[in-house]
């Protein structure tokens, strides 16, 4: 998401940075440049006539034009402005009322409420151990209520019993009795949606509306319908009534003109963002965070959050343990690739590290994309136990047959050998030098020499500006200083936590 937009701003405040002063005529001439960026990545023309003439009226004073660092000045400006854009400040999910708690889920078809409906049940369930029940009053998209059952059994969340020829505000009605008599914390109810705004469908709302008095009103929207994502938005608050909006499939937009709208034309906070298909792939929406990754600055404190979240301590301790011995073996390896594929992917993770905005088309020549990840996972699963601990017995003929098993070629398999090889060197090399181990081996070392040379002050190359002395944020060093456990040697972060 944002990738055109943070590709167009970022060659803009470069060249502003690189100026050793600034008068109007540069920062008008750079204004103009973003304005023109935001009206392509589908922003709102009078969101962006606002933004620019708040920037500017700013960015002209004499504090700026007169500083030590004028074009470091002027994206501070941008930066908060895009903050107050985006709603300056997170809003979360409100459960704190008396149960149950009523979240009704409203937007068009094929928006994705059904599925982001199990996503944050799954959420509510697990991170704020209350008890869900889910219900579906879609009667008219065909197998709509089964779904959403598949779903629940997916997610271990209960769903309210199917009764055919049940009118929406009767299913809601049972679904609200079912829930106070059997002690659910939580009811979530997935409204029908229609292919547009109609009033058949704002009627149908606004009866399940009155007769539940919801406490969140979550409006669903498919990022990549772009400029009338704001106008249902705008429809759908003038009618029913919002508290919150939830943007999907944002992994597929690179241009995010419909997050950056939103807020400004409805005053309706962001409050999640779905970001694949899987039903853990729901992020809170922070607004400086947002800002943080459009113009270019990573977004450490997610990334640290998610890792927490998904690397498991244990496993981390027990590599760091065999790191100290020096031994790193395939099972080794397949444990740290199944790591990164839970963060995201190495694509994704990047995109997280401050300064790697910059260095999209070595990332991209770097081929390090999921089916990478998969394809190695799969090269080491079709090994046997003794090989995966003992590579040296993997002679040509076993190599034949491990690469027919995972359908590769053995050319991958004497790839994905010669990573390890450089991996385990890694460990012995890490476990002499220390702290700042980690940092040397450079994200080159995970992929054998994949990934392209990184410049200096880039990641493994030591020093992004203002970060810690590995380069990182303070906490997110080598092997034994990290926020980071269980990351794959030669990632930057990567090691034991604290």
């Amino acid at each position: 998401m944002f990738d055109s937009l943070t590709d167009r701003l970022s060659g803009v405040f470069d060249r502003l940075k690189k100026r050793g002063a600034l008068n109007e005529k540069d920062v008008n001439e750079a204004m103009r440049e973003v304005r023109v960026a935001l009206l392509e990545a589908d922003v709102a023309l009078p969101v962006v006539k606002s933004f620019i003439d708040k920037v500017k009226t700013k960015a002209v004073g004499a504090e700026v034009l007169k500083s030590v660092t004028p074009g470091q000045q002027v994206v501070k400006i941008v930066n908060d402005e895009l903050v107050e854009m985006l709603g300056a400040e997170q809003a979360s999910l409100n459960i704190a009322a008396v149960p149950p708690v009523v979240i009704m889920m409203v937007g068009l078809q094929g928006s994705g409420k059904t599925t982001t409906s199990a996503k944050i049940a799954k959420r509510i369930s697990e991170k704020d151990k209350k008890k869900v029940m889910m219900a579906s009053l879609d009667t008219r998209r065909p197998a709509a209520q089964e779904q959403l059952k598949v779903l629940g059994e997916q997610t271990g969340i209960d769903t309210l019993p199917i009764i055919d020829g049940q009118l929406p505000t009767d299913i809601a009605g049972r679904a609200l009795n079912a829930a106070k008599l059997s002690g659910y914390d939580v009811l979530i109810l997935d409204t029908a949606g229609r292919l547009h705004v109609d009033e058949a469908l704002m009627a149908e709302v606004a009866a399940v509306r009155d007769s539940t008095n919801p406490h969140e009103t979550l409006l669903v929207v498919d990022s990549l319908t772009g400029q009338d994502a704001v106008n249902v938005a705008e429809q759908f608050e003038g009618r029913i009534g919002l508290s919150g909006i939830v943007l999907t499939r944002i992994d597929g937009d690179g241009r995010g003109g419909a997050a950056l709208s939103m807020r400004a034309v409805t005053g309706k906070p962001i409050k999640l963002l779905g970001t694949g298909e899987k039903l853990d792939a729901l992020e809170d929406f922070h607004p400086e965070r947002i800002a943080g990754r459009i113009l270019g600055m990573g977004d450490v404190v997610s990334l640290v959050e998610k890792a927490a979240e998904t690397i498991d301590q244990e496993d981390a301790e027990k590599l760091a343990r065999k790191m100290k011995k020096g031994t790193f073996d395939l099972e080794d390896m397949a444990e740290q690739l199944r790591q990164v594929s839970k963060l995201g992917g190495m694509q994704g993770v990047l995109a997280m590290l401050p300064g790697m905005g910059k260095m999209k088309n070595q990332i991209d020549d770097a081929n390090l994309d999921g089916k990478v990840l998969k394809h190695q996972e799969a090269i080491i699963s079709s090994m046997t136990p003794k090989e995966r601990r003992n590579p040296k017995l993997l002679n040509g003929s076993r190599k034949k047959r491990i690469a027919a098993g995972s359908g590769t070629s053995v050319q991958d398999v004497n790839r994905l050998i010669k990573t390890h090889r450089q991996m385990a060197d890694m460990m012995k090399k890490m476990g002499k030098m220390g702290k700042k181990g980690m940092m040397r081996g450079g994200l080159g070392g995970l992929f054998g020499g994949g990934m392209p040379a990184m410049p200096p002050g880039g990641v493994g190359g030591g020093g992004l500006p203002g970060l810690g002395g590995d380069g990182l944020p303070p906490g997110l060093g080598g092997p034994g200083g990290s926020d980071l456990p269980g990351l794959p040697p030669g990632f930057p972060g990567g090691g034991k936590k604290k």
